[in-house]
């Protein structure tokens, strides 16, 4: 496909950048709402997971297979329709009269952002001429920097405002003239052929036994502690690795593969995978986590605690910065070494600052081990996954980046589920004590779950895919 002319192509980048943002966004205010969703709704503390890990459930499982649909179906035409059911999805999150409804929705937003995102990357690169990618992947950056740092402001703001008497309500109404304004430019501007490749197909068996393995995980761990984790959830857990096994050998004699089995034989994309499940598990169970601490456990309002949470993002958006602009090319795979040990040292003051400062904590006090956590993250958010497909082959790269981004969410579902589910035990009878404990808990769990990955980076290859090898 010959490239669009540069005006026209910077409108594509501007409907994909807006996607890219509903999507990021959405996310990071859910958690902030979560303690609010759960006031207003009822529910117990599977109510608030289910709420959360429906849609990063939704959205890795959906990213499996929304590359190959896109070039079955046409990237455009995949790209609109994501769009447009994301946007609905969020209308319908925004109006739900329960806890079930809001939970459906929210899995629904899930599918239909992984619908979208994976196309508007796809078209962005065949848009540009090859002298102009860089400059327009430029921007990508420092765009979802500052919106990691202007999520939880946003959504405290927009809580503390109760416009309409919407209370949590807005935060999801806020993505539906965003959604329309994007849906309509991209209408016009998206080019109709894709570089779609006719002769893909969808490994149907594949997907189905990859779902079921996915599913069989989630489910009990999210439902199992509030009902006293009865057989069947135990049952279903230990299906979970059988199903991911019949996946697995589905695969190897698949024709048309879900997942480009070479890769598997690859010790640096094996590895990849677990160092990219624990830093983003334990990374998503960290920040709700602070959410439940601060508002439920210390009463804190949503607008303080999105306050609170800034030194984190800034942390975060400044260290990705730095690693994308000077650090990830200057210091190699050791930058990332240098993120995961900066990131513990936060989290272990996160668990030294809740011990020692109990219910006398206050935002300024919580600054700096916040800050120092985001930084450690932010170090590697740039460099990981080139380093991690490193010795991939060119045909491999494409098929391997999209599987560590659906194991970034499937991991964030996990970490979730899992570390809610321990902060929730540890929580028992809740008192700010207690709160106060189980955040303890968690915060060391995250430092040892970053201390392994820091041990399995050594595994990876030295050079990243975007060095010369």
């Amino acid at each position: 496909m010959v490239p669009l002319p540069l005006g026209r192509a910077w409108l594509v980048l501007v409907v994909v950048v807006l996607a890219e943002l509903m999507d990021l966004i959405d996310t990071s205010v859910a958690n902030l709402a979560g303690p609010s969703i759960r006031a207003d709704l009822g529910g117990g503390p599977m109510t608030l997971q289910w709420v959360l890990s429906a849609y990063t459930a939704a959205f890795a499982l959906g990213l499996v297979t929304s590359g190959r649909l896109g070039d079955l179906v046409g990237r455009r035409r995949l790209f609109l329709v994501g769009i447009g059911g994301f946007t609905l999805a969020s209308l319908a999150c925004g109006l739900a009269p329960g806890a079930g409804f809001l939970i459906g929705a929210r899995l629904f937003q899930g599918l239909f952002g992984a619908v979208m995102i994976p196309q508007g990357m796809a078209l962005v690169k065949i848009v540009f001429p090859p002298e102009h990618l860089r400059k327009a992947l430029t921007p990508f950056g420092p765009i979802m920097g500052l919106a990691m740092v202007a999520g939880p402001m946003l959504a405290g703001w927009l809580l503390h405002l109760d416009l309409f008497g919407a209370r949590w309500r807005s935060i999801f109404l806020i993505n539906v003239p965003f959604g329309v304004l994007a849906a309509a430019l991209g209408w016009y501007v998206l080019p109709r052929h894709g570089g779609e490749d006719r002769g893909a197909r969808l490994d149907l068996a594949g997907v189905g036994l990859l779902t079921a393995g996915s599913a069989l995980l989630i489910v009990p761990l999210i439902q199992g502690r509030e009902l006293g984790w009865p057989a069947w959830s135990l049952a279903m857990i230990a299906a979970s690795p059988a199903a991911f096994g019949l996946f697995a050998a589905s695969e190897r004699r698949s024709d048309h593969p879900v997942i480009t089995p070479s890769l598997f034989g690859r010790r640096g994309f094996v590895v990849g995978l677990l160092i990219v499940g624990g830093f983003y598990a334990a990374l998503s169970g960290f920040v709700l986590v602070v959410n439940l601490l601060l508002q439920s456990g210390l009463g804190w309002t949503p607008l303080r605690t999105g306050l609170a949470l800034v030194p984190w993002a800034v942390g975060t958006a400044a260290a990705t910065l730095l690693s994308g602009a000077v650090l990830a090319e200057r210091l190699g795979r050791t930058s990332l070494h240098l993120g995961l040990s900066i990131a513990i040292v936060g989290l272990l003051g996160l668990w030294w600052s809740t011990a020692h400062w109990g219910d006398a904590i206050t935002m300024w006090r919580l600054a700096p081990a916040l800050c120092v956590t985001g930084i450690g993250s932010g170090l590697l958010f740039i460099p990981l996954f080139d380093y991690i497909l490193g010795d991939a082959r060119a045909e491999e790269v494409g098929t391997g980046a999209g599987m560590l981004n659906a194991a970034q969410q499937f991991a964030g579902a996990i970490g979730v589920a899992a570390l809610g589910t321990a902060f929730f035990a540890r929580v028992g009878r809740p008192s700010t004590a207690s709160y106060l404990a189980a955040a303890g808990l968690v915060f060391a769990v995250c430092a040892g779950i970053f201390a392994l990955a820091l041990l399995l980076v050594g595994l990876l290859p030295r050079h990243s895919q975007q060095s010369p090898h």
